[in-house]
């Protein structure tokens, strides 16, 4: 069973989360456990108070140190990730990497400000999901979950799902259809009926380095192509320009 643990001021957020969907499933199956742990049980006052006026002066409130660290020293033997939009980006291979952990992992969703700088040092590692500011830490740490759960055996009911999507292998997913076979004068490309498993791969395979190319320029440029990748993609361009 994998383990997370989520501290947090809002636990109630997560509620519907890890009732729903694949989650939910993996949840009731025993795959996936959850813990909240709410900061203010941490706190000593009978306000319950969480946050103070920072040092300096300036706007907005800072979390304060004290309910921080006891609510870390009492989830020991875990892996810590603070969620700031300080942290580093978070990618695919994160998700792999924290799959694979042999202990709980925790996540701390920050709010307000921040935390007390001092406090940065007691966590693992600082993640963020992307160049912007939201009230907190809690929808990254549901993308972070998320990300995790369905690479562990037992969540979803394909497990091949997770080997051909998007930044598996550092590019975008290739184009998908379903039926029907044509709409809007549109038809599915006549390769993915021709029942040849392996030209199906290939068009697939230069699909994929032609999207990355033209949609995500940044993991292409990242991206070392083989020879046999190049063909690929040329055939792709080929049928790009005569479409």
């Amino acid at each position: 069973m994998y383990s997370f643990k989520v501290i947090t001021l809002f636990s109630e957020l997560f509620e519907k989360f890890v009732q729903t969907s694949l989650i939910g499933k993996a949840v009731a199956a025993g795959t996936l456990s959850f813990s909240f742990i709410d900061l203010r049980d941490y706190t000593h006052d009978r306000h319950r108070t969480v946050d103070d006026t920072p040092y300096g002066g300036g706007s907005g409130m800072v979390m304060k140190t004290e309910p921080i660290i006891e609510a870390l020293a009492a989830q020991p033997d875990t892996y810590r990730i603070l969620m700031t939009p300080q942290g580093k980006p978070f990618k695919q291979e994160d998700a792999r990497r924290l799959a694979a952990l042999d202990k709980p992992l925790l996540l701390f969703c920050g709010r307000y400000e921040g935390v007390d700088e001092r406090v940065r040092d007691m966590f693992d590692e600082q993640i963020s999901i992307g160049d912007f500011v939201l009230n907190g830490g809690e929808i990254g740490a549901m993308a972070v979950i998320e990300a995790i759960s369905r690479l562990l055996p037992g969540v979803l009911g394909n497990s091949e799902s997770t080997v051909e999507e998007s930044h598996t292998f550092g590019l975008l997913e290739y184009p998908q259809y379903t039926r029907p076979e044509e709409i809007n004068g549109e038809r599915v490309p006549a390769i993915l009926l021709s029942g040849n498993h392996r030209k199906v791969a290939e068009w697939r395979h230069g699909q994929a380095l032609l999207r990355t190319m033209n949609k995500r320029p940044d993991l292409f440029e990242r991206y070392t192509m083989t020879d046999a990748e190049k063909r690929l993609l040329e055939e792709a361009l080929k049928e790009s320009s005569s479409s």
